[in-house]
């Protein structure tokens, strides 16, 4: 009898020194970094159980092979809830941070930059290369794309808010666009609600074209209003509005880079050298800044600005001193050249 208490004894403190020793082990490999040098997305499909999961890892070089996998999982069972996703790991990571972060579902963003002033044509392009984003447009015609949002063809272009979004892996082009969309919606909405009053403006549409306008024009914030002011003042006297960039967007493809006098006297609905008015439509994606000058210019007298050759433009009241800006302008430039 005594022998065998001794022996179970000895088969007990055996096993919980074995027990120990496991969970040692286990603590230590949860501790372990993982096999990576950089920076890596991962992604976990759907279904996947945990010796598929082990095998995923190991063949990917992401953690070291262990036979203390599975009895981390049994030690620790709310690490064993891993979610399916795309994740992003991190150099220095640890086992136990990877699992806790498959258990988490704190999948990966992505980001994507819509830059004000850019087309929407240049945002499509920059979708088709955007990673781990599911396309379903089967191409980047305005035609497609008014489809699948459900809108106007004419609430396209300068109806997206340009700012960085963030995605997680699948979603899709439309969705981000439409993120886009909702945005500007209603960025346009509250500019229109608060709006000077008496602006010759009979749309959103028609602020949101000038907001554009501006934005192309100028980059310096204090300037945004006073070319506003300018476009302003010549709707108001049926002035022609003459601003190169609604040309350059009515050429479309066959803008080369080059405005040449030719360009100026063709014809096109975006031409303002021929039409009167505001153009049918915004030609580019304006910001807050210039969405806040369409709708609130400074109340002036200008009729022109030329480039001043330092960043900036000059603003004149009548055509006399614009050409006397505009002679500034090229002796500025020939000088800059010189140097």
């Amino acid at each position: 009898m005594t022998r065998t208490i001794k022996f179970i004894a000895a088969a007990t403190a055996i096993l919980a020194l074995a027990l120990l020793f496991s969970a040692w082990q286990i603590k230590r490999f949860a501790a372990t970094p993982l096999s990576i040098h950089q920076e890596r997305i991962y992604t976990l499909p759907a279904g996947t159980g945990r010796v598929a999961l082990e095998a995923q890892l190991e063949s990917q070089q992401i953690i070291p092979h262990s036979i203390w996998f599975g009895g981390l999982l049994k030690l620790e069972p709310e690490l064993a809830r891993f979610k399916a996703g795309t994740y992003r790991l991190e150099t220095g990571m640890t086992v136990r941070d990877l699992l806790e972060l498959l258990s988490s579902g704190k999948e990966a963003q992505f980001p994507v930059r819509f830059i004000e002033g850019s087309r929407l044509q240049e945002w499509l392009a920059q979708l088709r290369t955007a990673p781990y984003l599911r396309h379903t447009l089967k191409d980047d015609s305005f035609d497609t794309l008014a489809a699948a949002l459900k809108l106007d063809r004419a609430r396209l272009e300068g109806w997206f808010w340009p700012d960085t979004y963030l995605y997680t892996a699948n979603t899709t082009d439309v969705a981000l666009l439409q993120r886009a969309h909702e945005r500007m919606e209603q960025q346009i909405h509250n500019a229109w609600q608060h709006k000077d009053a008496n602006l010759p403006y009979k749309s959103e549409n028609d602020l949101v074209t000038m907001a554009s306008i501006i934005e192309k024009e100028t980059g310096v914030s204090e300037e945004r209003s006073k070319v506003a002011s300018v476009f302003i003042n010549r709707l108001r006297i049926g002035m022609r509005l003459q601003t190169d960039p609604t040309v350059i967007y009515g050429m479309g493809n066959a803008w080369n880079g080059t405005l040449t006098h030719k360009d100026l006297e063709t014809p096109t609905d975006y031409n303002t050298y021929i039409i009167s008015g505001l153009p049918p439509g915004p030609i580019a994606m304006p910001g807050k800044a210039s969405l806040e000058a369409a709708a609130h210019p400074v109340k002036s007298n200008y009729l022109y600005f030329v480039a001043d050759g330092k960043g900036g433009h000059t603003f004149t009241t009548n055509l006399a001193s614009h050409n006397r800006a505009v002679q500034a302008y090229r002796l500025a430039m020939k000088e800059k050249n010189e140097k």
